[in-house]
Formats: C-alpha cells, structure tokens, sequence
C-alpha cells in the first residue's frame, strides 16, 4: 500500500524554534566563549605587564616567571572567574538586552574573583606563587576586555536583525490602566527585552474604550490558546488578579500547554517591586520587599568611602572657585557669602545645607510659596546667575558630603515646608527619604530639575534607590561631569 509523503513542518512553528534556540543557546553560548576568550587574554596581559614592564620593579621578585610555569594559575584563574559568572546567572537568556544589569554583575564577579584570587594564595602554597600585584592588574585588564568585548556584543544584537529575534514576546491579558502603561513603557525604548504581541480582552471588557488600538487587540479570552499560538507568545502578562478564578485557571492551563511564562505586574507593591523575595516561614510562603542593596551594610560603607574621597577632591579643586564666587558675592551685595538652609535627609532627619549665596539676602523669606527658583527670578543677583549657571553655588555641598549629612548621588533634598506638602499631594512621596540626598541625582541627569513634572522626579528617584550599584553611582557621576554646565 503506497503512503502519502511526510508533510512540511509548520514554517511558523521552524521559525519560533529557530529563534528559541538562537535566544537560548547560540547568543549565550557566544557570550560564554567570549567572555572565556576576555577572561585569557585580560590575564595574560595582566601577566605581561606585571613580569615584563617597568611595573615588575614594583613588586616581590618572582624567580622564574615564565610564561609556561605561571599558565596553570592562569588557567585556575579563568576557570574561577567563569564560575563565578556562571554563578550570577550572567549567561541566562533574559540578560541579552540587559547591557547595564549584565555589567554591573560583571562588576560584582570580578570584585569576588579578586577577593578569591587573592584569598587562594594566603591559603595554598602554589609553585611560583600567585603574584598579588598580578592579581590586581590583571582585575583591570580583564575588567577592560570584558567591557569592550560586552559592549560591542550588545551593539551587534541592538543594531542588527538580531534585535527582533532575541527579543521576547508579550501578550497582554485585560486592557487595565497598568497594562496599558506597561505597553507604553516597552515601546519607548528600542532595545527593550519584551516586544508587545498585543493585548486579550478579559469577559467584559472593551478594548476601544480602554483605548487599545483595534489592531493591537488579538481577540477575546476565550481564543487565548489559538492567540498563543499564532503570534508565537513567549510571556503572557496580567496587570489584575482581580478576575474569575475559573479564567485565571484556564490562562495558566493554557500557558502551560504552550511552554509560555506568566507573570504578573503587582499592583500590591507600588514600590520597589524589582525586589520581591519569596521567604517561607514555618513552611507558609511570603511574598514582600526584600532588603534593599543600597541599603547593606557592605553597600552603605563603600558608598560612604567613595562619599569621602570624592568630596576631599571636590573640596580641594573647587575652593579657588568657590573663594573666587564668594569674593564676587560680597562685591554685588554685601552679607554673608554662605547661605544656610534647613532640609530634609535620610530617615526624616534635619540637616543644614550649605550653597553659595546667589540671592539678595532676606529673600528666602519670600520662598515658602515657591518649589524652587523661577527662570526669571528678580531676587537672583548678576553673579548668582553666572553661579547657578555652572553649579559653582552646589559646591559648598561638598562639606554636607564629608559630614555625612549627604552623598554625592542621590535624591536631591527638599526643605521641610515642601516635603510636607508633596507627601500630601503625591502619592509614596516619602520612601525616596530612605537614603541620604545628593548633589547629583538620577533624575537631575534626565533633566528634571525644580519645578519640571514632580511625578517624573519621583518615579526617577525610587528607580535610583531600587536598582543602586556602585557601577549606576559612578554612571550618574560621569554623567554630571560631562553635563556641568545647567540647562538654559
């Protein structure tokens, strides 16, 4: 009996599987041999400088350093470090678009790689011994090659055909407020890891007059499973759990049946909420806020260190033009030259925050009424605009930085009259009082600066607070530096 040819897989379905094992496999797997290739050629030039550049002076002689006899610590040195990455999860799939994220862990495992580098060679007596000063530069070289190597990597997926393959996507279930905002907020930015599939319209809703486009609108609940299908849905995403239990398990019945995630945008937490932990308490599980990372006690003292140093450098390249302001001052309108104000800082505390005057003197008699000074302010000498212009008035702020009263980054503070009144009128106003305020800030280096959308600002400094890292201080820094010079 003759039998009738195999039929062709479904296209749709090669495509998706394509692209699944290029997301999951290939890009990761490339990572990997990369970050292999860095982690060897960052220690071998490491070594390189150490044992044959002026640099070898520097250190304890070491008999014998050749290349050969040092390649199996170089080696254990590789394999540590890819461990450790592999460890932070630095290869899982989610992380491709996240070029920050991806590095400010690489921060973190280099930072452990040379605390266990070093904590090797106290502990075990290697032949030729691990060289601490090889150690160290070898962190930089490796540390550099891996940047370059991590950014270009993140070039070739965000500016090629690779962008929309690695890409996961959404589907949307209900037209609720959140959800419509979440789609907003994924398609302002080019390189976002989700791509909106479109929106499924929960038993009573409608979606023209929640405002979904007819053509963003996929069809209603009971086609989930045809829309899962044919849009080739990576994550089905709901913004309420305020809906029938009998719904709810068909979607996650569904989900399942398609290998498709589901996830939930939590409107119990406001705030916070990249940092939900799960814990378990006599075996009855919690979800809630976990501690926050700028809030550890390991965190808080580098910061305080990096606090330290920075304002002893502010404060000693500033003063000429601090004392140059100051003499100024005088000159246009006799008084003191240093304006003192009460504000706000961590934990609710008072402090006194120190600017450069660049107002007649009495005239913050007259600002209880005002966020901050208007463009146009009559009250604003000729120097002090010139002052503010530059941010040389900010500069005093250094010494707040030194008494610890302030750090260099972070929100920036508010005096009491105004703190008061915007805990009233805007909603989770205060948790930004959970850390120190700063000279610069997130949302000053978006530009919003004064009066401009308080909402935004707000939004801006809880993002700072929840996802701190050091590397995210020091962008926000070099951010400043490059921008010192305020908007018209």
């Amino acid at each position: 009996m003759a039998t009738s040819p195999p039929q062709d897989p479904n296209p749709s379905s090669v495509c998706a599987a394509s692209t699944h094992r290029l997301r999951e496999v290939i890009l990761p797997s490339a990572l990997l041999m990369g970050d292999l290739v860095c982690a060897g050629g960052g220690l071998v030039a490491g070594y390189m400088m150490r044992f044959h550049t002026p640099i070898a002076d520097l250190g304890i002689r070491v008999p014998d350093a050749t290349l050969p006899r040092y390649l199996p610590i170089l080696q254990l040195g590789i394999v540590l470090l890819v461990v450790t990455f592999a460890y932070l999860r630095l290869y899982d799939p989610r992380l491709l678009l996240r070029r920050d994220y991806s590095l400010n862990l690489i921060l973190k495992g280099m930072a452990f790689w040379l605390a266990a580098y070093l904590g090797l060679s106290l502990a075990i007596k290697f032949d030729p011994p691990i060289s601490r000063l090889l150690a160290l530069v070898a962190f930089g070289t490796t540390l550099l090659f891996l940047y370059v190597w991590r950014t270009g990597f993140y070039a070739l997926l965000t500016r090629t055909r690779l962008l929309e393959r690695v890409k996961r996507r959404v589907l949307i279930l209900g037209c609720e407020t959140r959800a419509l905002e979440f789609a907003i907020e994924v398609a302002g930015s080019a390189a976002h890891p989700f791509q909106i599939a479109g929106f499924v319209s929960l038993p009573g809703e409608d979606p023209e007059r929640a405002g979904i486009p007819r053509a963003r609108h996929l069809g209603p609940f009971d086609q989930i499973s045809a829309v899962l299908e044919r849009h080739q849905i990576d994550i089905v995403v709901t913004a309420t759990l305020d809906i029938p239990r009998d719904v709810l398990a068909a979607t996650m019945e569904a989900c399942e049946r398609r290998y498709v995630e589901w996830k939930i945008i939590p409107s119990a937490f406001e705030l916070f909420v990249s940092n939900l932990q799960l814990e378990s308490y006599g075996g009855i599980p919690i979800l809630g806020v976990g501690q926050l990372a700028i809030r550890s006690l390991f965190n808080r003292a580098m910061k305080r260190a990096i606090d330290i140093a920075g304002a002893l450098v502010g404060l000693a390249v500033g003063l000429p033009l601090m004392l140059a302001g100051a003499l100024l001052v005088r000159r246009e309108s006799p008084g003191p030259v240093l304006f003192r104000q009460t504000r706000i800082g961590a934990n609710h505390r008072p402090f006194t925050m120190l600017k450069l005057r660049t107002m007649r003197v009495g005239a913050e008699r007259e600002d209880n009424a005002r966020q901050s000074t208007t463009v146009d302010d009559p009250r604003v000498l000729r120097i002090g605009r010139i002052l503010r212009r530059w941010n040389i008035d900010e500069m005093p702020q250094f010494w707040n930085v030194l008494c610890g009263d302030m750090s260099l980054v972070g929100p920036r503070p508010e005096r009491p009259y105004h703190v008061d009144s915007l805990s009233r009128k805007i909603a989770h106003y205060l948790p930004r009082h959970l850390v120190k305020p700063g000279m610069t800030g997130w949302a000053q280096v978006r530009g919003c600066r004064g009066d401009s959308d308080l909402e935004r600002r707000l939004q801006l400094d809880i993002h700072y607070i929840e996802n701190w890292s050091l590397l995210f201080d020091l962008q926000i820094m070099l951010f400043t530096l490059l921008h010192w010079r305020a908007p018209e």
